[in-house]
């Protein structure tokens, strides 16, 4: 088990049901792992709404929260691609925490 951090850069104008739905999503991915050992999320920081430097997909505000888990590094791929189809997040970022 690996600590993440998660950087979720997500559209301004979703309502909070959607926003709160992409987030038990991708805790149920980190929770699920890889089926042999269950992952947990630490923390999960809403950052709110703050105005982009550049507009991403037409948008120029975004809701941004982190989401600090520990998870197998086989499960990284699915919430990954989970996260590229979902509609209301713009950008997102999976950095590793922990010492290597």
């Amino acid at each position: 088990m690996r600590e993440y951090e998660l950087y979720l850069v997500t559209d301004a104008d979703a309502d909070e049901e959607t926003i709160s739905a992409v987030v038990e999503r991708v805790t149920q991915l980190i929770v699920s792992s890889d089926g042999r050992t269950p992952g947990q999320v630490i923390k999960v920081d809403p950052r709110g709404k703050r105005r982009l430097t550049y507009p991403i997909k037409r948008k120029l505000e975004s809701q941004d929260i982190v989401l600090t888990f520990q998870t197998a590094p086989s499960a990284l791929a699915e919430i990954e691609r989970v996260l590229k189809l979902t509609e209301p997040v713009l950008r997102y970022l999976v950095v590793r925490t922990d010492e290597l």
